[in-house]
C-alpha cells in the first residue's frame, strides 16, 4: 500500500507539472498573439500617420512655404500618435514645452505655430480619458475639487454666452452715430465669440494637467524622473541662453544697439539672436531684456522663477548624490542667468523664494544636506559676481531705478483701480479675451498686466471670486496631500512642488497663470502633489511584501536541506 500511495503521488506530481508546462506555453503563445497584433496596429497606425502627413505637408509646402509644409507634416503625426499613445505625448508635451517659442522662429513666426504644443496636449488628453472611461475607473480626481471647478466653468459660460454673445450681435460702433461707455458695439473686424473661445481656452485649457499629471505618475521612479526631467531641461535652457548672451556680448549678434530713437528701448523681434524670440539687448543705454529660448523676455523671467522651486527639488530630494549634485548646479544655473537676463522679477524672486522654500521644508535645520549644497552654491555664485561684477552692479541700479519709478504694489493698485471704473458695475466682466494679448487679432483687447484685474476685466467679480475659490481649495488639498506622506524625500519634494503652487494662486504681478511655461507646470504639479499620498503607501507596502516572500523562500531551502539529509 505505501508503495501503491508513493506511485500515485508521483504520478500527480507528473500530471501538474504537465499542467503548469501547457499552462504556461498556452500563456507564451497568447502573449506572443498579443504581440503580434500590437505590431501590426503600429505598424497600420504608422504606414496612415506618414500618408496622411505626406500628403497634407505636400498640400501646404505648394500653398505657402516648405517650412510650414513640414511644420503641418509634424502636427498630423503629433495629433495621431499622441491620441494612440497618450502617456509618452504628455512627456514629449513637457519636453517641447521650453523650447516652443525657438522652433515657432525658426519655422516661420505664424499664430498656429504658437499653439503647436496643444496638438500633443488636447489629443493625450482625450485618450487619456478614453482609457479611464474604458475602464470604467475615475478620472477627474479628486471629487473635492469638482464643485469649485463647475462654479468656474459655469461663470465663465455666463460671461461667454452674455457678454460675449451680445457684443457679437451688436452693431458696429462705425455705423452708431454716438458711442458711449455704456454703448454695446463691437469693431469693424471683431470676432467676440472667437475671441470668448480663445480666451475660455487660454484661461482654463490647462486645468485638466491636473488629472493628467495623476494619472502620468504612477510610481516612486517616474515621480523622481519627472524631477529629474525639469531639472535637465532647465539646464540646457540656461546653456543656450547663456550662449545667447555671450553671442551678444561678443557682436556675433548686433542686438537693438543698431536701432535708434525709440527702438533702442523695445524688445524686438528682428534683434532675434540664436535663440528664443524678441530681445532688448542695447548696451549703450544700459538695457537688456534676454528672451532665453521664449516668444519673450518676460516668458523666459518666469520660467526661471518658476525652475528655482524644481532645481531645488532635485537638489534636495533626488535619492541619488549625483542627481543632487547636479539639482545644485541648476540652481547655480538659474541663479546665473535670472542676473545676466536682466529680468529684473527674476533677479529678485529667484533668491527669495529659494530662501522661502529652506525655511519651509525645514532644510536650514538639516546641516547634512544644507551645508555644502549652500557652500557650492555659495562658491559659484561668488564666482559669477568676482568675474562679472559691472554685470551684476547694472543689474542692481537697473532694479532700484524701477522701483523707484514705478513701485510694483502702486502698479497693482492702479490696474484694479482702472479695471473697477471699466467694469461700471458689471458682474460678468467685458468679455472673455478682452484683456488675452494672444487674442488681439480677434478684436480690440486692453492691456493690463496684472493677474487679478486681468481676470476680473474679462470674467467679472463673480468669475474672480470663483477663481479665487478653485486655487484656494487646490492648495488647501495639496496642501493635505504632501503633508500626509510619510517618506522623507518624497515629503520634501511635494513641499517644494506645494510652495510653488502657493506662490502662483496668489501671486498678482503680471499673468503667469495665462501663459507658458508656468500656466502648464502649475496645473501639472498640483496633480503630481495630489498623487503623492498613493505613492507614499506603495513605498510603505515594499517592506511588507519582501517580509512576506522571505519566509517562504527559507522554508523553501529548510525543506530541500531536509530532503538531502534523508536521502543521503
Amino acid at each position: 500500500m505505501p508503495r501503491l500511495n508513493s506511485k500515485l503521488k508521483r504520478k500527480s506530481k507528473k500530471q501538474s507539472r504537465t499542467e503548469v508546462s501547457d499552462l504556461s506555453l498556452k500563456e507564451q503563445l497568447a502573449q506572443k498573439r498579443k504581440a503580434k497584433r500590437e505590431r501590426q496596429q503600429v505598424i497600420l497606425l504608422l504606414t496612415m500617420t506618414v500618408f496622411l502627413a505626406t500628403v497634407v505637408g505636400l498640400a501646404m509646402a505648394l500653398l505657402s512655404t516648405p517650412k510650414i509644409g513640414v511644420a503641418a507634416a509634424a502636427g498630423i503625426s503629433s495629433l495621431l500618435l499622441a491620441y494612440k499613445y497618450p502617456r509618452k505625448a504628455l512627456w514629449a508635451f513637457l519636453i517641447y514645452l521650453p523650447f516652443a517659442g525657438t522652433l515657432t522662429y525658426v519655422i516661420g513666426n505664424s499664430p498656429l505655430l504658437q499653439l503647436a504644443k496643444d496638438g500633443l496636449y488636447i489629443p493625450a488628453l482625450i485618450g487619456l480619458f478614453q482609457e479611464y472611461q474604458s475602464k470604467k475607473l475615475p478620472f477627474v480626481i479628486p471629487k473635492k475639487l469638482q464643485p469649485s471647478l463647475v462654479i468656474l466653468f459655469g461663470s465663465c459660460l455666463l460671461t461667454l454666452l452674455i457678454v460675449n454673445g451680445s457684443q457679437q450681435l451688436a452693431p458696429e460702433c462705425v455705423q452708431l452715430l454716438q458711442v458711449t461707455k455704456s454703448t454695446v458695439c463691437k469693431g469693424e473686424n471683431d470676432q467676440p465669440i472667437l475671441m470668448g473661445i480663445l480666451g475660455f481656452k487660454i484661461f482654463l485649457g490647462y486645468i485638466p494637467l491636473i488629472f493628467c499629471a495623476y494619472h502620468l505618475i504612477r510610481s516612486k521612479e517616474e515621480l523622481v524622473f519627472t524631477s529629474r526631467l525639469l531639472t535637465v531641461l532647465a539646464i540646457i535652457c540656461c546653456g543656450l541662453g547663456f550662449m545667447q548672451y555671450l553671442m551678444l556680448k561678443t557682436g556675433t549678434c548686433a542686438g537693438t544697439d543698431q536701432f535708434s530713437g525709440a527702438e533702442l528701448f523695445k524688445a524686438s523681434l528682428e534683434a532675434r539672436c540664436f535663440v528664443g524670440g524678441s530681445l532688448l539687448y542695447s548696451p549703450s543705454q544700459g538695457l537688456i531684456r534676454l528672451p532665453g529660448t521664449f516668444v519673450s523676455p518676460w516668458h523666459w523671467g518666469w520660467f526661471l522663477i518658476a525652475n528655482a522651486f524644481f532645481t531645488y527639488a532635485t537638489a534636495f530630494s533626488d535619492p541619488l548624490p549625483r542627481w543632487r549634485t547636479l539639482g545644485l548646479v541648476g540652481m547655480a544655473s538659474v541663479f546665473i542667468m535670472s542676473v545676466i537676463s536682466g529680468q529684473r522679477v527674476a533677479t529678485v524672486l529667484v533668491p527669495i523664494t529659494t530662501g522661502i522654500m529652506l525655511i519651509l521644508t525645514g532644510q536650514v535645520a538639516n546641516l547634512k544636506r544644507f551645508l555644502p549644497i549652500g557652500v557650492g552654491l555659495g562658491l559659484v555664485l561668488g564666482g559669477a559676481v568676482v568675474t562679472y561684477p559691472e554685470v551684476v552692479q547694472e543689474r542692481w541700479q537697473s532694479l532700484v531705478s524701477r522701483w523707484e519709478a514705478s513701485p510694483p504694489q502702486q502698479m497693482i493698485l492702479d490696474q484694479f483701480e482702472f479695471t473697477l471704473k471699466n467694469l461700471n458695475g458689471s458682474l460678468f466682466g467685458l468679455g472673455l479675451g478682452r484683456a488675452t494679448n494672444s487674442a488681439r487679432a480677434l478684436g480690440d483687447v486692453t492691456l493690463i498686466e496684472t493677474w487679478f484685474p486681468k481676470v476680473m476685466h474679462e470674467v467679472g467679480l463673480l468669475g474672480l471670486t470663483a477663481f479665487l475659490i478653485v486655487v484656494t481649495t487646490l492648495t488647501v488639498l495639496t496642501f493635505k496631500a504632501y503633508r500626509s506622506v510619510r517618506d522623507k524625500n518624497l515629503r520634501i519634494m511635494g513641499a517644494s512642488f506645494w510652495v510653488f503652487v502657493l506662490f502662483i494662486s496668489y501671486q498678482t504681478y503680471w499673468y503667469p497663470l495665462d501663459t507658458d511655461p508656468v500656466a502648464v507646470y502649475y496645473w501639472f504639479l498640483a496633480g503630481v502633489i495630489l498623487k503623492l499620498p498613493e505613492i507614499d503607501q506603495q513605498e510603505l507596502e515594499k517592506p511588507k511584501l519582501t517580509q512576506e516572500n522571505a519566509p517562504r523562500s527559507k522554508s523553501k531551502r529548510r525543506k530541500r536541506a531536509s530532503r538531502k539529509r534523508i536521502f543521503a
